[in-house]
């Protein structure tokens, strides 16, 4: 029998060996890993990877980039967890100071620069870079901007998928056109759903007895509020919404500071020695709270001075300062004191606080500038700080200016 022709038979297993393509000689799709570890991206792989997977989160960086370095350890430690959501969420990362047209191309001009893809179009991220924070942040950015729960069963699954970071706003036979305007535009602070099905038990677990309803859960802070309309009137519904956004009393600190910013009311702010460590602060608090739940045009909050004494010091609070102290303030350059109201005794605190809002809506107040004993929000630390760096520059100017003078000779010797 004769013996089959060998180049055949060799050309078709160079075939196989060859690398698989596609039909228009392009390589295959790129296989994204499930594996929940952070990709290292290039310019020759990134446009197949955001073709691959609908949600990518990208981390373009720079070696040399200290924000970037601390940023690793973050992403490394959220990666799993947004792999593993029910709507997975890819985490990749990209040398955009090696790849630079890549990083051109998505407007990078800065590191690190974080970017959802969501289906291919990039949009920046600029929230928490904390692992948790970051997690609870992307979820939401993914999520529908008003979620339609059809049971009881629904409605648990979507409070307990939410989590503790975002306040939860759930309508009970609300009209789904009534709030989708209101869940894009606060998409990126609240979760928003409309309950289509649910039983006489949730009624009672919501504490709510007609419909509609809005209710408004603040799971951080364990505070549940109930809107019963008018529904039809846009402007009380986004109030509702707007002012449920916020705690009743927001504790002031460097991550809740900047929550006031979106936040169009002044704030009323007691400061006291310590924010929660003793009780009768805490009896304080307690009092504010039922003040902020009947005027909910103003936003409360209270910070400790000895919590954040930078920030404190630029309302004129020092470590001789008398305490606990009230004011007004605008967020900006000036807060109010209130004549006759400027410290609150130990006692009566409900009096007080009556007395110093009737004082402050009566405008028996007395303006001042935020920082009057230091430039900005930093505190008077800031002012010493400025000084020194300019100190230094002059010092290190008049040296570089001397090092000059003495490299010009040796220069022209050697060139002689």
């Amino acid at each position: 029998m004769d013996k089959p022709p060998l180049l055949p038979v060799v050309l078709l297993l160079l075939l196989l060996a060859l690398p698989a393509t596609t039909c228009g000689g392009e390589p295959e799709e790129f296989q994204i890993p499930r594996d929940g570890r952070v990709l290292e991206l290039d310019d020759g792989n990134f446009e197949a990877a955001v073709r691959a997977v609908d949600l990518l989160f990208v981390d373009f960086y720079a070696p040399w980039c200290g924000h970037c370095k601390r940023l690793a350890p973050q992403l490394d430690e959220a990666a799993p967890v947004l792999a593993g959501l029910s709507t997975p969420i890819i985490v990749a990362k990209v040398n955009a100071d090696k790849y630079k047209k890549l990083g051109s191309k998505y407007g990078v001009d800065g590191f690190p620069t974080l970017m959802l893809f969501d289906h291919g179009t990039p949009t920046e991220y600029t929230g928490s870079r904390k692992a948790d924070l970051l997690v609870e942040n992307l979820k939401k950015l993914v999520a529908p901007d008003v979620s339609i729960l059809e049971s009881d069963s629904a409605i648990k699954s979507f409070v307990e998928a939410a989590g503790m970071a975002f306040p939860l706003f759930l309508g009970f036979g609300v009209d789904e056109s009534l709030v989708v305007e209101y869940g894009a535009k606060y998409k990126n602070r609240a979760w928003l759903s409309v309950a289509k099905g649910f039983s006489e038990d949730m009624m009672v677990f919501y504490d709510f007895d007609k419909v509609p309803a809005l209710v408004s859960v603040n799971p951080k802070y364990h505070e549940q509020s109930i809107f019963y309309g008018p529904f039809d009137d846009g402007a009380f519904l986004e109030d509702f919404i707007r002012n449920s956004l916020l705690p009743l009393i927001v504790p002031i600190n460097r991550e809740t500071v900047k929550m006031l910013n979106d936040d169009g009311r002044k704030v009323v702010l007691t400061i006291l020695e310590d924010d929660e460590s003793d009780e009768n602060s805490l009896r304080l608090i307690k009092v504010l709270r039922s003040a902020a739940s009947a005027n909910r045009d103003l936003v409360f909050g209270y910070v400790g001075a000895n919590q954040w004494e930078e920030f404190t010091e630029t309302f004129d609070v020092s470590k001789s300062s008398e305490l606990p102290k009230m004011i007004v303030w605008d967020k900006k350059e000036e807060y109010e004191i209130v004549e006759g109201s400027e410290r609150l005794e130990e006692g009566d605190y409900g009096s007080q606080i009556s007395r110093f809002l009737e004082g402050y809506r009566a405008g028996r107040t007395i303006k001042k500038k935020v920082g009057g004993r230091s430039p900005t929000l930093l505190g008077v630390n800031a002012m010493y700080i400025l000084i020194l760096l300019v100190a230094v520059l002059v010092v290190m100017m008049y040296f570089s200016g001397q090092g000059e003078e003495d490299q010009r000779p040796r220069q022209r010797a050697h060139e002689d």
